[in-house]
């Protein structure tokens, strides 16, 4: 007698597009820019357009975010020597 059920043990059960935006917060929390080895969760990201294309822009707002914390440039001297001159002026500020 054979099984109703076909697959192969070691086959991920396919997620619901719940189930997989269930663990985008743990995606994106272990700091691979979304990015999985789950074969689940891989497998789910091949055949779901929605959600794929919500990885995408979940990727590109953290990359957006991160951005916006990195500093790109250092203030310039001319920066620097207005504010020494501006706490060298004020009678507040001890040095």
């Amino acid at each position: 007698m054979t099984s109703q059920n076909s697959k192969r043990p070691d086959s991920p059960a396919p997620l619901s597009c719940a189930e997989f935006q269930q663990q985008l917060p743990d995606m994106f929390a272990a700091g691979a820019d979304g990015i999985t080895d789950d074969p689940a969760l891989l497998e789910h990201l091949k055949t779901c357009d929605n959600c794929s294309a919500l990885v995408r822009d979940l990727q590109y707002i953290a990359d957006q975010a991160r951005q916006l914390l990195e500093p790109t440039h250092e203030p310039s001297d001319n920066v620097w020597k207005k504010i020494q001159k501006s706490l060298a002026s004020d009678p507040s500020y001890k040095q």
